[in-house]
């Protein structure tokens, strides 16, 4: 940053992530009006491939790495990245400096119109045998299949306006499970059919769901200081275990994690599971503890990760690693 008054923020260019990064610099402008926020979006290859499922990638850096090659240039300041797309290994020389309020952290199931006034279809349970669901996550059909294994599913991909398009468009969909954050974000959550948390037959959500991450050099302290004006600590907190816990677990998108934190009297409650891609294995468990530094957050994820190897996860997560296994979608 310099002397320079002029902060350089990159993002992807997807309406979601534009969306994303003016809430976030107006913020900051409330704090710094004296400085001047440029936003810059860019097309990643996560954005410009749209036929490849998400498995097939096998990483997160399809989202984040031209970003981050800007970064460390220092063509840019600092990035906001949906922080559920982020790797839990940065490059040489670059860290998360804020994680700013989490929005609604839940995925959501949205029902086809025509479909859900003709039928009164309002939630999973509903759907009859066969019904086709739009996703391209394992962490969410292998946690669907495994709760109604009547389901079908069908690779689905694009920014929300993309996906809530197809879904009306094709007419083998029945409805396409979306996370809440970017339909409340992009103001498109009159769509929401159904919210899928765990307690109402639902599903765990992916490490970092809902919560947007702030990442820089790690030497730039002006920058550093700049961005921690906006970051919530109880959100940083639990996306610090949930990051832990996938850290430790070695799993990236395409290894079904599923996770909740919520802060119960003062303490962090984690839920965490680890399913099997055809949804026939799964372990879960439920840890609670009192977590004030991102140290403690570290070694509370690794704790719950243990807890869920102990349970059975890391003969399940060797077998994927192994098969290469990838669900089962409608061709």
């Amino acid at each position: 940053m310099s002397d320079s008054k002029v902060i350089n923020v990159g993002t992807r260019s997807s309406p979601l992530a534009m969306a994303q990064a003016h809430l976030v610099v107006n913020s900051l402008k409330a704090h710094f009006p004296e400085h001047q926020f440029e936003i810059h979006g860019m097309t990643t290859t996560g954005d410009r491939d749209q036929n490849t499922a998400l498995y097939n990638f096998g990483s997160k850096a399809l989202w984040t790495s031209q970003l981050e090659e800007r970064l460390v240039n220092k063509e840019l300041d600092f990035l906001i990245h949906c922080l559920k797309d982020m790797p839990t290994a940065l490059p040489d020389g670059c860290v998360i400096g804020c994680v700013t309020a989490r929005e609604d952290a839940r995925d959501t199931l949205v029902i086809k119109k025509e479909l859900a006034d003709k039928n009164g279809w309002k939630t999973l349970a509903d759907l009859p045998a066969g019904s086709v669901i739009g996703t391209s996550s394992v962490r969410r059909i292998a946690q669907l299949v495994r709760r109604y294994p009547t389901l079908k599913f069908k690779d689905h991909r694009g920014n929300i306006q993309t996906r809530l398009r197809k879904l009306e468009e094709d007419p083998e969909l029945t409805g396409i499970i979306l996370a809440a954050a970017g339909l409340q974000r992009m103001d498109l959550d009159h769509h929401i059919s159904q919210f899928l948390e765990k307690d109402t037959g639902g599903i765990l959500w992916a490490v970092g769901q809902g919560a947007l991450a702030l990442e820089c050099r790690a030497d730039d302290d002006k920058i550093l200081k700049l961005i921690k004006k906006v970051e919530d600590e109880q959100t940083m907190l639990a996306c610090e275990v949930e990051r832990s816990v996938m850290r430790t677990l070695e799993g990236g998108c395409s290894v079904p994690i599923g996770v909740e934190t919520k802060w119960v009297d003062g303490k962090l409650r984690m839920r965490a599971t680890v399913v099997s891609i055809r949804g026939d294995e799964g372990v879960e468990c439920e840890l609670t503890e009192a977590i004030a530094t991102p140290e403690a957050a570290d070694e509370f994820g690794k704790r719950v990760a243990q807890e869920l190897r102990d349970l059975g996860a890391g003969k399940i997560l060797d077998a994927i690693v192994a098969s290469r296994q990838v669900p089962e979608t409608v061709k």
